[in-house]
């Protein structure tokens, strides 16, 4: 799907305020409402909106310790990978993993839990324990700035 500067501008919009009414969203684009949800149906059918979601103060909820972790795998082959992101992704604590490149680990998982407590408890019984994890390495995030979820539409 290629995309026009209405569709551009749609995106920009819903990834500011995804709970924007069609009418307002209209209004700010430039376009009737009968169009304008035209497009945003399409892209979300197209899979380029793939989803609508709050975002969450982890403070207010007493998730006060964010780390980054580096795993380094046993094996590199899909079926380890496979494995891996399969038992992370039953792992709540973990709101993101990359598979990387460029370091000497082979995930970058991002960590969001209650205290060091409840994050030894995370490492030695849930992380560790997953079947081809032979190292962890783990930094503690001091202070977060400047976090936001949108792409750059061009």
């Amino acid at each position: 799907m290629k995309l026009d500067r209405y569709d551009k501008k749609i995106l920009e919009v819903l990834q500011k305020d995804g709970r924007v009414n069609n009418q307002a969203l209209a209004d700010q684009i430039g376009l009737s409402p009968s169009p304008c949800l035209r497009r945003v149906r399409a892209m979300e059918e197209q899979g380029i909106i793939s989803g609508y979601r709050a975002q969450l103060d982890p403070r207010k909820l007493d998730l006060t310790l964010t780390a980054l972790v580096h795993i380094v795998m046993d094996q590199h082959t899909p079926e380890r990978f496979d494995q891996f992101e399969s038992a992370i992704q039953d792992i709540p604590e973990v709101v993101e993993y990359l598979l990387i490149t460029g370091q000497s680990a082979d995930y970058q998982l991002r960590v969001v839990v209650r205290d060091m407590d409840a994050y030894q408890h995370l490492l030695l019984n849930r992380l560790t324990l997953i079947p081809g994890v032979t190292g962890v390495h783990t930094s503690f995030v001091l202070r977060q700035r400047g976090h936001h979820s949108a792409l750059p539409i061009d």
